[in-house]
């Protein structure tokens, strides 16, 4: 949490680098960059065939950060109901790409 500008990304940055996940992806998200109906696919993925449009499965930040760390700047513009499935993640360490059963 802080002010736009603040560090944040930065901060998040060398934390990463000084711990045991340096070797692996350190992936940034600005939520508020994204429209809002693209956010839950950017970050969870999808299967081909999920929404018109999904022709290939496409794999979401959460599955490219593998392992690494994923910063989201701005979560709070996570419309409510993407919040409770990443927070899901958190607790279980498992999501589901949309289209996925």
């Amino acid at each position: 949490e802080g002010p736009t500008g603040a560090g944040k990304e930065l901060f998040a940055q060398a934390l990463h680098q000084a711990s045991g996940r340096k070797s692996k992806p350190f992936v940034a998200v600005n939520c508020s960059a994204f429209p809002k109906d693209l956010l839950e696919s950017e970050l969870f993925g999808y299967k081909k065939g999920a929404f018109t449009g999904a022709l290939s499965d496409k794999k979401g930040l959460l599955e490219e950060a593998n392992g690494g760390t994923l910063f989201l700047d701005e979560i709070g513009e996570l419309e409510l109901n993407v919040q409770a499935k990443f927070l899901r993640v958190l607790e279980l360490q498992q999501f589901t790409k949309l289209g996925d059963t």
